[in-house]
Formats: structure tokens, sequence, C-alpha cells
């Protein structure tokens, strides 16, 4: 096929989902990316991940304008615990886990922090940090990207098993989905209070990203502290605060919300069509071994704690 009738169909597929967004699921958005990738691929390989990037940031701060301040804090100080312990947690079972696979320090200390934050964004913070070279840091995105589509499929089946509220199900996905973007796809496909509180919950969780760079940087003695502060965060917290001193405007702010989330189905679609199918054979079976075991043992272990605490 032509490469500009790749790019046309690209852009009309993108177009349909965002105006057919009520009948595709997150996971059925990803899907949908994967096939593409395969029988098609990525016509936009160089901008996609940068679009991708500014998307799901864009469609965070829009489900912020559909999240009060009193879902932050009915989370409160118990939840900041909880995403402090599950992060120290991953943090010595990864690498516990990594020495027991004998597998590559830096590719063990990768895939743990992704686990441990935001999947791909916690990677891409900590690779120059720790200066992994390229194979180390596309080994630990396709460990993390298998896992998130996972999440996606496994998380809403069980939180339904489980009978789990709305707010059960966002904080156990807010503390055991590591990627954001899978994050919101399996809340926003649980449902609306889930969503707003596994946002909160993540985005608390991101800010661990610069005491992490920071360690990691000490552990590995490496003095290049290449990080920037997540400001979208900022944006999101000032959504939210408009959200609670302007109930006037919570019509437009429900249009905000929904738009936002027709946004982050059509990311993760592109997280599907980025997806590179040779990156994933190289990912090899022990890295993969490693933050499979890591995440089922985070993701049991929270729905344990969720179950029994909230």
């Amino acid at each position: 096929m032509n490469m500009n009738y790749k790019r046309i169909l690209l852009l009309i597929t993108i177009i349909a989902i965002f105006l057919f967004f009520n009948y595709i699921s997150s996971l059925g958005a990803l899907l949908m990316g994967i096939v593409w990738a395969i029988f098609i691929g990525d016509p936009y390989h160089e901008y996609t991940p940068i679009f991708t990037k500014y998307l799901l940031q864009v469609s965070v701060i829009g489900i912020g304008f559909g999240t009060s301040f009193s879902t932050a804090l009915e989370l409160g100080f118990s939840s900041l615990i909880l995403i402090i312990m599950f992060i120290l947690l991953t943090m010595f079972l990864g690498i516990l886990i990594g020495n027991i696979l004998d597998i590559d320090k830096k590719t063990s200390h990768l895939i743990s922090s992704g686990n441990a934050i935001c999947g791909g964004s916690a990677i891409a913070a900590v690779s120059p940090t720790i200066n992994a070279n390229e194979k180390q840091t596309s080994i630990s995105l396709g460990v993390v990207f298998i896992l998130s589509g996972l999440a996606l499929l496994v998380f809403p089946l069980v939180g339904k098993y489980f009978n789990l509220s709305q707010e059960q199900f966002g904080v156990w996905s807010g503390l055991a989905i590591h990627d954001t973007s899978s994050v919101l796809g399996a809340a926003t496909d649980y449902g609306d209070k889930a969503l707003s509180t596994a946002t909160t919950l993540k985005m608390a969780r991101v800010l661990f990203i610069i005491p992490l760079v920071i360690i990691e940087s000490f552990l590995f003695k490496v003095n290049n502290h290449n990080y920037s502060f997540p400001y979208f965060i900022l944006f999101f917290l000032l959504a939210m605060l408009s959200n609670s001193l302007l109930p006037d405007y919570s019509y437009i702010f429900n249009e905000i919300k929904l738009l936002s989330k027709k946004g982050l189905v059509v990311t993760l679609f592109l997280i599907g069509v980025s997806l590179s199918p040779n990156n994933l054979k190289s990912i090899g079976l022990k890295p993969f071994i490693h933050g499979f075991i890591l995440w089922l043992i985070i993701c049991m272990s929270s729905l344990f704690v969720v179950i029994f605490t909230i």
C-alpha cells in the first residue's frame, strides 16, 4: 500500500474512533492499534510517539475537569502511604527477582522502575540517568507495554469477579497498573468514579519519578540528572481546582471530560499502532518472566489490600 494512502487511512481511522467512542472500549482500541501495526505498520513512526505522549497528557488534564478536590481528599493520607509502600515493595522485589534470574542489572532496574511508577514514562526518565543503552531500554519498554495491555484485559474482569466498588477498583488500578494510559483505560471502562479515583491516585504516584531518578543516579554513581518534572500534573491540579471552585460551569467541564476520554481511547489506539513487532521479538524470555512475576505479585498483593482495607 502506498505510504500516502496509509497516512490518509490512519487519519480516517483516528477520526472514526473519536466519533464512535461509545462503541469502542479501551482494550478494543489498543487491540485495533496492534492489528494495524502488524498488518499495515505506522506511517507516522517518527511522530506518533511524540503525539501520543502529549495527547495522553492533555487527556489526563481534561479528565481533571471532571474530578473535584473532594475526591482527592477522600483518598487521604492512607492512600499516600499505600503508594509509597507499593513503590518500595516493587523496587525491592524487582531487583531481587532480577538477581535471581541473573538479568542485566540496568535492565532489571528499568523494568522495576516501570512497574513501580508509570511504565514507559518512568523508563524514559530513568534510562539516561543510569546510562542504559538502547537495547536495555527497548527490552524494558517492550515488557511493560505487554503487561499494560494485559492489565487492560484482566483488571476489569477481576474487578467484576470480586464485585469491587468503583472506588476500590480505582485505588487498585491506580496502585497496580504501571502505564498511565492503561490505568485510565481500565478505569474508564469500569465507571466514572473509578476513573476519578484512579486518575488522582496515579498522578500522585507519577510524582515519585523525581526521587526515583535521584536514587537511581546515586546507586549507579551517575551525575547526569537528565530528567524533567512532569509539569502536566500541575495543570491536572488546576483542572481539579476549577471543578471545585466553579460549579456553575459543571456542564462545560463534563463536556471537556468526555472529549478527554475520547482522546484517551485514541491514545491507546496510537500506542498499539506504534508497536514494533521487531521490538517485541527482541525482548527475550527472562526479562519478560522478570516483569510478569513482579507484576503478578504486585497485582495480587494490592488487590488483597484493597479488598480488606477499602
